[in-house]
């Protein structure tokens, strides 16, 4: 049976940029499955704009080569900002090619703890073994459905993940539920189709983005106040973006920045897009029905809606132990809170050997996991924690992860 030293699962923003920083490690045997970009490809909405700005856009590498800017400059042509989601994963794909081109395609049905490390089983039957699993596997396994919508069948509702052409919704009346930029942009994108949407959301409001961009007319103050990445109010913004900072402040006070940072909003752009979009605010689903060939929904204030399709922007929660490839007994016996599993400060669970990037680090990193912007951090510290030194005799020793 063949083996490894690291094996990578996932080869969106986080699986790439871990690949490329652990490629420069020499005599590492790494191994890296997955088809590259394919969150953004096949589950966000065609026609959607990235939030986040271009500073916080790049997904890293170790030369800072492979930046946004050099994508540009190497396609000839400008990218419009916001950025559209289909340039960022041609990005993705351009990144891929000259950092990772070894990217090994198929699928990994499970990854189980072996004496020596972990069994990993290809969906195709094949086996090996790795001393090491770097889980980068993104967020699609942690769709938030709400239990009034359970057992409701695909084609009367479906979370924004489930599916990326919204031209489906054309000529149809959809209800999308949820108050964040997933919600919203597909919320306007299903308008601009064609289909009759409405937006029903828990809060007295919408919240809609853009403190910092009114900010910037006060020039060095707005640094001060606000990181290049733009993530979370001011102030917190800056700390966030240091995920060694935000160790730091009490638990209390970690979790109250990652709920300010990934509180649901809008971009401000979006706002010209809404004039003509209703929003039920202050409002919440009791009930879900099925009402001969559409839904009957109700709401917490009596009222009901009888639509088409209902559309579930209501996010992720982190649950490792929902990651179908990891074989029950090795999810469970990781050591979490609340899903999200605790690491060290190489990434590594409580399961040694057994590392976590984006999302699921964010318990212990702070909410900049959750964005592309924190693949530098992620991946260089993954790096440096896992630099396999060879001795005298040509035999590998795992340098201490702890």
């Amino acid at each position: 049976m063949t083996s490894a030293d690291v094996t990578v699962l996932g080869a969106g923003p986080y699986g790439l940029a871990a690949g490329a920083h652990l490629r420069q490690i020499k005599g590492l045997d790494l191994r890296i499955f997955g088809e590259p970009m394919e969150f953004w490809k096949s589950h966000m909405p065609e026609g959607m704009l990235l939030r986040s700005p271009w500073a916080a856009s790049h997904i890293s590498d170790p030369a800072t080569a492979l930046t946004m800017d050099a994508y540009r400059d190497d396609l000839g042509a400008p990218i419009p900002t916001p950025i559209p989601l289909d340039r960022f994963v041609e990005y993705g794909l351009w990144f891929q090619r000259q950092a990772v081109p070894d990217i090994d395609r198929r699928k990994i049905a499970r990854v189980e703890k072996s004496d020596d490390g972990f069994l990993v089983t290809l969906a195709d039957g094949g086996q090996f073994r790795s001393r090491r699993i770097v889980v980068a596997a993104g967020i699609g396994s942690f769709a938030r459905r709400p239990k009034e919508f359970e057992g409701l069948p695909s084609e009367l509702v479906t979370h924004v993940s489930d599916q990326s052409d919204v031209r489906r919704f054309a000529g149809k009346r959809v209800a999308v539920i949820g108050a964040g930029q997933s919600a919203l942009e597909s919320a306007a994108l299903i308008h601009e189709a064609g289909g009759d949407v409405e937006v029903i959301v828990r809060a007295p409001n919408v919240h809609w983005l853009g403190w910092r961009a009114r900010l910037q007319k006060l020039g060095p103050i707005a640094k001060l106040l606000y990181s290049p990445f733009d993530i979370g109010p001011a102030g917190v913004s800056r700390i966030v973006a240091v995920p060694d900072a935000v160790k730091y402040f009490p638990r209390s006070v970690q979790d109250a920045f990652r709920k300010r940072a990934l509180r649901p909003a809008g971009a401000r752009w979006l706002v010209e897009r809404f004039k003509s979009i209703p929003i039920a605010r202050g409002r919440s689903v009791q009930s879900a029905q099925i009402a001969g060939e559409r839904l009957h929904v109700r709401l917490d204030d009596g009222s009901s809606r009888e639509v088409d399709h209902v559309l579930l922007g209501t996010g992720y929660r982190v649950d490792v132990t929902r990651y179908p490839f990891l074989a029950p007994e090795l999810s469970r016996s990781v050591a979490q809170v609340n899903g999200f599993p605790t690491l060290t400060a190489g990434f590594e669970s409580s399961v040694p050997g057994l590392h976590f990037l984006g999302a699921p680090s964010a318990w212990n990193f702070g909410p900049l996991m959750f964005f592309v912007c924190g693949t530098d951090f992620a991946a260089r510290r993954l790096a440096r924690h896992l630099a396999i030194p060879l001795s005298r005799n040509g035999s590998k020793h795992h340098a201490d992860s702890r």
